[in-house]
């Protein structure tokens, strides 16, 4: 039973901890990757899920939780206007199945 508790702490202590969780910077010079929002998701690299849960977030896998604090991202994003100086094209799906990489050459961008 102890073996079992300890496990399933540590579970859900490396599950927060390695959680996809990004912050929206307001300057360019701050953001670990540049992000730009496509309308359909044939042209997307990512198709990204907005978590409302902390505990639900993915491991780079589109899962996305937005932190209040950019203390607490471990990636921290800027959204372009324009799809040229995009590092990462990203289309926001309604449900979280749908959620993931399109194109994987692209995946280290958000480890």
């Amino acid at each position: 039973m102890k073996k079992l508790v300890v496990l399933t702490g540590m579970l859900l202590t490396f599950g927060f901890t390695n959680a996809q969780k990004v912050f929206s910077v307001n300057n360019e010079a701050f953001a670990n990757v540049k992000v730009y929002v496509v309308n359909n998701e044939a042209f997307a690299d990512l198709l990204v899920y907005k978590e409302q849960n902390e505990a639900f977030a993915g491991n780079n896998n589109g899962k996305w939780y937005f932190v209040s604090n950019e203390a607490f991202a471990k990636k921290k994003i800027f959204f372009v206007s324009n799809e040229a100086f995009a590092d990462l094209k990203i289309y926001f799906v309604n449900n979280e199945a749908f959620a993931g990489w399109k194109n994987r050459s692209k995946m280290h961008l958000m480890q």
